[in-house]
């Protein structure tokens, strides 16, 4: 036991589980604003220039998705939210219990591969889009269009399977720009933002993600809709996965999870476009996997694990995070 007076001992920022009690919005801001003004500054020569035309795009998207985690360095450091255990707040570390964590990574691998198939399929099912599961024209006119001509082709067949079959692949590939991103929103923003409640974490985090994309999708990226409507379908798109990355975070106790659903779900984006007939042009903000049959498919996934108690107090791992410790310059007590 301790004899120092209480005025001497330490603020107790967390709750009897050990979890954040009060959000540290000041870190919670400079978080939001510097995500925000850095993807803005590297989006910069494409308003500047040919949009998302330039040469300088295929550069700039991957360098704009390090953006968030830039901001979470500097939030951490600066405001010191948290002042200790870094690595478990951000998920990052311990990787355990091993089980656990090798259950949701591969949750993470399969369930966006899982939501994309069943969104495509349901769209052309319902006739928002016509699909060619037997000639695969659209492929193989793109095919067509992107070979000099002359050129000989391998079976479309074939080259479908490979693209299939490279989606794993893929996912792992992506991971890497994926972190960029994740570290940012399901590793600090969402945990920070936990004393609000699972639900509220989850919903906000998924509505910052979606609006730190405006930068491109004002110029037209994902849905051909160059104005605030593109942002809004983008703002739902992003709750949608946010909510299912958001669980895989909280329920491994990891980030990693989330990371590669992430990667999976950028692996997996373009089989629509695969599966699409010649001469069709999809409507993305409908059909696309940030469209609105994929909030549906989405929802009755999440319905699902609700149903299977997943997301109760005791099955979500909120407790294992470390509480959020800020200084008086960098947040509330």
């Amino acid at each position: 036991m301790t004899n120092a007076p209480l005025a001497d001992r330490p603020p107790r920022p967390e709750t009897a589980s050990g979890t954040p009690r009060t959000v540290a919005w000041p870190a919670v801001i400079a978080f939001v604003l510097l995500s925000f003004g850095l993807a803005w500054l590297v989006a910069l020569p494409l308003w500047l220039g040919d949009g998302l035309a330039s040469p300088l795009t295929t550069l700039l998207l991957p360098v704009m998705m390090l953006t968030p985690a830039i901001a979470t360095v500097i939030v951490v450091f600066a405001f010191r939210t948290p002042r200790t255990a870094r690595l478990r707040f951000l998920g990052m570390w311990p990787l355990r219990p091993a089980g656990r964590f090798l259950l949701f990574l591969a949750l993470g691998l399969v369930l966006p591969i899982v939501i994309v198939v069943a969104t495509t399929l349901l769209a052309g099912a319902l006739g928002l889009v016509r699909l060619d599961l037997a000639e695969f024209s659209g492929f193989a006119a793109q095919l067509a269009a992107a070979a000099p001509a002359g050129t000989p082709l391998p079976p479309v067949g074939l080259l479908v399977a490979l693209q299939l079959v490279m989606i794993p692949v893929g996912a792992v590939v992506n991971s890497f720009l994926a972190f960029g991103e994740e570290l940012g929103w399901r590793g600090w923003l969402q945990t920070a933002l936990l004393p609000l409640g699972t639900w509220p974490a989850l919903v906000i985090t998924g509505a910052v993600w979606g609006l730190w994309h405006a930068p491109i999708i004002l110029l037209g990226y994902n849905f051909a809709r160059p104005d605030v409507v593109g942002v809004l379908f983008m703002v739902g798109g992003c709750v949608a996965w946010g909510v299912l990355f958001g669980w895989l975070r909280l329920r491994s106790a990891s980030l990693w999870p989330a990371v590669l659903a992430h990667g999976s779900l950028n692996a997996v984006a373009g089989l629509l476009l695969v599966l699409t007939a010649a001469g069709v042009v999809p409507d993305m903000a409908i059909v696309g996997p940030l469209g609105i049959v994929a909030w549906v498919v989405i929802a009755v996934v999440v319905l699902v694990i609700v149903l299977m108690r997943q997301f109760r107090a005791g099955a979500v791992a909120a407790a294992s995070v470390p509480a959020v410790a800020p200084t008086t310059a960098g947040g509330t007590r």
